[in-house]
This record gives structure tokens, C-alpha cells and sequence, in this order.
């Protein structure tokens, strides 16, 4: 099945400011590694795609619980991916969504327009954070320019933002809410729920509800 094998996504390599190139040497990108859609259309990848490490995480815009996530491992996701240690892949979901183009809806769209060789890891990373920092479940959520505003504010090109503000589509929202459901079923057919990570290195769920799920993840 296409779920376990890891995605080798290609970075363009953009090298900033004044620079004598040399035959032989590689041009390192400055903002660190970049971010890309994964092979199947429905997921984020962030990270370097060489990374040692690959998990999924599976979120959905207002489980509290994916907040909680973001608020207590968030900043480690941001240094490990940036370092080029870890690849994350960002499935959302948007099950808790009363009708088509709510909250949920829009958030995820918003990551998939963020998406891209010119949003770096980092970048990426702070605008998850933001957003789940920024949730009020129940409520209509944040606007397309407040979610512009925070896509700007972490980093995210401003080419990116506008077009979260323009309101454009970035995909198909129930076909990857459909395909995400189905991959997360396929790993917990039981605890079907969000947050879930998956350890697609080692092929197993991690128990996040460990306090140091990841540093023990990195370290293995």
C-alpha cells in the first residue's frame, strides 16, 4: 500500500543575497528546509524529505486537543524540522465543521496555500502554531485576513498570504477529508481521533499523552 513508504519530495534551492558561485560546492538554502505536498495531494510535508525521522500528525483546526498539542511540542516540531532532523506531514481533518467553507474548512486550506518551496519549515511550523494558539471552537473562527495576517506575521511569502486573503481554493476539501479519515482509520480503527501521530519510520503510533514522546523519538 502507497501509506508507508516515505515521500522523497525535491527542494529548489534558493540562495539569497550576493554570492561567488564555485564549481563542486552545494548552495545551501539559508531559510533552512522547505515545505511540499505530499505525493498524495491531501497531506504537508515540512522538513527535508531526507530527514531521519518521518511522522504524520493528524489535526483538525478546533479539537482543543491538537491545540494542546501545538502549545506543549510545538516550538521542538519547529527546531527539529528546521534543523533537517524530522519530516513532518500535516493531514488535516474537518469532521468538526457543521457545513462546507466553515472554520475548519478554511484553515486547511490556508495550510495548503502555504505550502510550497518558498515557505521554509520554520515558517510553516509558527503558522500551525498560531493558528491552533488562536482557536475558539464554536465559534465562526478567524477570518480569511485575520488567517492572512498570521500566515504574514510567521513568515509564510506574502504571495501565500494574499492568497488566503483572496479566499482561493487550494484543493478539494472533502476528498482529503475523506482520503485523511480513511488513512487515520487505517491506523487506529478504534481511537479514530485527533491529535494522532504516527511513526511512519517505525511504522507505529506514538503515545503522545508520554511527555517525551518526541525527544525520546528523536533520540531512538
Amino acid at each position: 500500500m502507497r501509506y508507508w513508504s516515505v515521500v522523497v519530495v525535491a527542494l529548489v534551492m534558493l540562495v539569497a543575497g550576493c554570492s561567488k558561485d564555485i564549481a563542486g560546492v552545494a548552495q545551501v538554502d539559508p531559510r533552512g528546509p522547505a515545505t511540499a505536498i505530499s505525493e498524495d495531494g491531501f497531506g504537508i510535508d515540512v522538513g527535508d524529505p531526507n530527514a531521519r525521522r518521518h511522522i504524520e500528525i493528524y489535526t483538525e483546526p478546533q479539537c482543543d486537543h491538537c491545540a494542546d498539542l501545538q502549545k506543549d511540542f510545538g516550538d521542538e516540531l519547529r527546531r527539529y524540522t528546521n534543523l533537517g532532523q524530522l519530516l513532518v506531514t500535516y493531514r488535516p481533518l474537518t469532521f468538526l465543521d457543521d457545513e462546507p467553507g466553515g472554520y475548519s474548512d478554511r484553515v486547511s486550506n490556508a495550510l495548503f496555500l502555504a505550502a510550497g518551496p518558498q515557505t521554509s519549515a520554520k515558517a510553516f511550523q509558527a503558522f500551525v502554531q498560531d493558528l491552533w494558539g488562536h482557536q475558539s471552537r464554536g465559534s465562526k473562527g478567524p477570518t480569511a485576513t485575520e488567517i492572512a495576517d498570521m500566515a504574514h506575521d510567521s513568515g509564510v511569502p506574502t504571495p501565500a498570504a494574499d492568497a488566503m486573503r483572496a479566499g482561493k481554493p487550494a484543493l478539494n476539501l472533502a476528498d482529503m477529508e475523506d482520503t485523511n479519515f480513511e488513512y487515520l482509520y487505517e491506523i487506529d480503527p478504534i481511537n479514530t481521533g485527533t491529535p494522532t501521530v504516527f511513526d511512519l519510520t517505525k511504522n507505529k503510533t506514538v503515545d503522545i499523552y508520554d511527555n517525551n514522546w518526541l525527544s525520546k523519538l528523536m533520540s531512538t
